[in-house]
């Protein structure tokens, strides 16, 4: 289960900063990434750093003491976005949508697959082969899109010039019924 965070691992919601400067932004973002926490909140927003090695925060521990909590229970992570965002879903029977957004090499495909991880082992056991069908066609068509969508920009040599909308529908019982991914270039 996840632990409270003390202050030794820097401020969890860059809203508790006492001054709100990029320099003790940096630094608290700093100090977490240093102490394992690649994930900090601005309010409701959570902030990602690539760790570019395997964690072990989302097994079915983590997935189990986010499941059901309110977003500031524990401390960041996707799950208590996706969370977050399912239970709104539900709640008010409107669309939800998160938004996940980054340089080439952030993560985002790695935080997509972590959000539909968590949608899957929190919905109906019969309706997660619908949200598992959903995370492989957008494994399978990144590598492709890879190849044709991108280019040498001055930070990066093979900066993305496209985009991924996925689409995860579910029934008036909140459990997954389908989706879809749309890709895009975003020059278009």
């Amino acid at each position: 289960m996840a632990e409270l965070e003390g202050l030794e691992f820097g401020k969890s919601d860059f809203v508790l900063l006492d001054e709100v400067m990029m320099e003790q932004f940096m630094e608290n973002l700093k100090l977490r990434f240093e102490k394992g926490r690649i994930y900090t909140y601005i309010g409701e927003v959570v902030v990602s750093v690539n760790p570019y090695r395997e964690m072990d925060i989302y097994g079915k521990d983590t997935i189990d003491a986010y499941r059901g909590r309110e977003l500031y229970e524990n401390p960041p992570h996707l799950y208590a976005v996706s969370d977050a965002a399912y239970k709104a879903m539900k709640r008010r029977a409107k669309d939800t949508c998160i938004v996940i957004s980054g340089e080439s090499g952030a993560g985002k495909t790695e935080a997509s697959k972590y959000i539909m991880q968590y949608i899957a082992a929190i919905t109906n056991p019969s309706q997660r082969a619908e949200v598992e069908s959903v995370k492989n066609v957008l494994l399978k068509s990144n590598c492709v899109l890879e190849a044709f969508g991108n280019a040498k920009t001055n930070r990066n040599d093979n900066s993305s010039r496209f985009g991924k909308y996925m689409d995860i529908n579910f029934n008036f019982n909140g459990d997954p019924t389908g989706g879809h991914i749309n890709n895009y270039l975003l020059e278009k």
